[in-house]
């Protein structure tokens, strides 16, 4: 008596595709440097928000591209030394291009973390 095997019993095995198959049209682009998603993320917050940059505070490479923390002044006061700042977090992808922001933090200047 033969067995009837279903669909769910069969092997299944994963063609491997021809190396020649794979045509992309899209030109390389090298990735951006550290350096340069730095400036980018503070160049898009300045662009995004209209705030005054402090510079950026922070750079992290991730899977997708660069995190970038950016601090701006959002309120200034006198003394200076209570001006009310933002810290944003960028996502940029591997080129460069914007993916998001949000804003982190506001804290007054002369509080900012201690340590």
């Amino acid at each position: 008596m033969d067995r009837i095997r279903g669909d769910g019993d069969r092997e299944r095995r994963r063609e491997p595709e021809p190396e020649d198959e794979w045509v992309d049209d899209e030109e390389y682009v090298e990735p951006i440097s550290a350096a340069e998603a730095a400036r980018e993320g503070l160049r898009q917050i300045v662009e995004l928000t209209g705030r005054e940059p402090v510079g950026t505070t922070s750079l992290k490479a991730v899977r997708d591209g660069w995190l970038v923390g950016v601090e701006v002044v959002e309120d200034r006061r006198i003394p200076a030394s209570t001006d009310l700042l933002g810290l944003y977090e960028v996502q940029l992808d591997v080129d460069g291009a914007l993916l998001g922001y949000r804003r982190v933090r506001r804290y007054q200047r002369g509080k900012g973390e201690v340590g």
